[in-house]
């Protein structure tokens, strides 16, 4: 859809439903892609992709309704759906969508030299493997590369008319040693991703780990990756800085604003300007996106509202309303959760390195407390691998491992909406 055509749509939409409610909000996203995917070796498919979204948000009198589609030409069955919804709903407290704001600063979200052609997802497939090929033990069960260009759109009643163009890049490999696998991946708004390293890293992990040896069940000193640890922090952490979950009694962290609840090494902050993956200058309801602390010194320093719940408990819109899609309604979440601090050599010392965990989202995210299997696990000393670990699981209370940790590496990397570095924790309990 050209961007007049979308502009046109809009405007429609927002005249028609501004004839049955106070306030009304579209939010369109398009975009192209194209993935290419291994089996084995071989590619085993190409695909191309078209996508077209809309969303509809209605509001009256603080009742609330939705709807999406996929077809532009359901708009109107999209907004009559969104009506009928609103008129069903609960009645909340509501003091309206944002007005237009100047938009100075623009979001780290897209790469002008991304081209979105089967050429170039192949591409990373055979750098991948060539990746691969330095651990000839290890064979390759699948793997896939991926590239998009999209325009996301929002606009409101009240004037706001935002748009953004967007790219994404991403490629994965999985290898298979034995009984052994290991596994990695790169994703980034940029051109910037190395596959070579992905398709190297997991045929290591793989071929490394076929040599795993038994532990002893104990108390040792962890390495969390950066995989490892956005897998913790997403279904622990993330909810309990939600201004929904603290006022629900359902967060940890609720008593602790202003009080120090880290380790004083650690800084956590949403930096929507920051080069991730939800970098952008206004949040999913058109409030503009500011960078703002979580945590400063290890001192609790505010929670992620969105308007619903900053209206509801009177308190200030953070800005921090995301979107699983276009489906989907607005929700409190982070766009990029950075974690910062202090950098160290905190390999040097013996360690267990987890590459990856399975079995987060069972993790208690009021209490904190977790139990997961360490996928890749790795004795560490000197600065580098030793030897594999077998098999093993790691538990433990997150919140307080957070208290007091060993130390922050040096460099980060992008794991969904998050930037994190490996952070070595003190003496936690593994189950071997």
């Amino acid at each position: 859809m050209r961007w007049w055509v979308a502009v046109e749509l809009i405007e429609k939409i927002l005249a028609a439903g501004g004839r049955s409610a106070q306030e009304v909000e579209v939010y369109l996203v398009e975009g192209t892609g194209v993935s290419a995917e291994l089996k084995r070796e071989a590619v085993a498919m190409a695909t191309g992709s078209r996508e077209w979204g809309l969303s509809i948000r209605t509001i009256d009198k603080g009742q609330i309704g939705t709807s999406a589609t996929s077809s532009p030409a359901k708009w109107e069955e999209c907004l009559n759906a969104a009506l009928s919804s609103m008129s069903l709903a609960t009645p909340q407290e509501w003091h309206g969508l944002p007005e237009p704001a100047d938009l100075r600063r623009p979001a780290p979200s897209y790469d002008e030299r991304v081209v979105v052609e089967p050429s170039a997802a192949q591409e990373f497939l055979s750098l991948m493997l060539e990746g691969a090929r330095k651990h000839p033990e290890s064979r390759i069960t699948s793997g896939s590369g991926s590239l998009t260009r999209s325009e996301v759109t929002i606009a409101n009643s009240h004037g706001v008319h935002y748009t953004a163009p967007r790219t994404e890049v991403s490629c994965s490999l999985e290898a298979i040693c034995g009984q052994s696998t290991g596994s990695e991946f790169a994703h980034s708004p940029f051109l910037e991703i190395d596959p070579l390293w992905v398709g190297e890293r997991a045929a290591f992990f793989a071929g490394h780990s076929a040599k795993g040896l038994p532990m002893e069940t104990g108390q040792f000193d962890i390495l969390l990756s950066p995989v490892a640890l956005a897998q913790l922090f997403g279904n622990i952490l993330v909810p309990a800085l939600s201004g929904r979950t603290v006022h629900a009694g359902r967060s940890r962290l609720a008593p602790l604003l202003g009080q120090k609840c880290m380790d004083g090494r650690i800084d956590l902050c949403d930096d929507p300007f920051a080069r991730g993956m939800g970098a952008t200058a206004w949040d999913a309801e058109g409030v503009p996106a500011a960078r703002f602390d979580f945590v400063k010194g290890g001192v609790l320093s505010s929670f992620a509202y969105d308007l619903k719940t900053a209206y509801r408990y009177r308190a200030k819109p953070t800005g921090s309303a995301v979107r699983g899609g276009f489906s989907g309604g607005p929700a409190i979440g982070v766009h990029n959760l950075v974690l910062d601090g202090p950098r160290e050599k905190i390999g040097y010392d013996r360690a267990l390195s987890i590459h990856d965990v399975v079995g987060a989202h069972t993790a208690n995210p009021v209490s904190g407390d977790f139990s997961v299997e360490c996928q890749n696990p790795i004795w560490v000393e000197g600065g580098g691998f030793q030897e594999p670990v077998r098999k093993a699981m790691l538990s433990g209370n997150l919140f307080d491992a957070l208290r007091g940790i060993g130390g922050i590496g040096a460099g980060s990397r992008i794991v969904g909406n998050s930037i994190l570095p490996c952070v070595r924790f003190k003496k936690m309990q593994v189950i071997g």
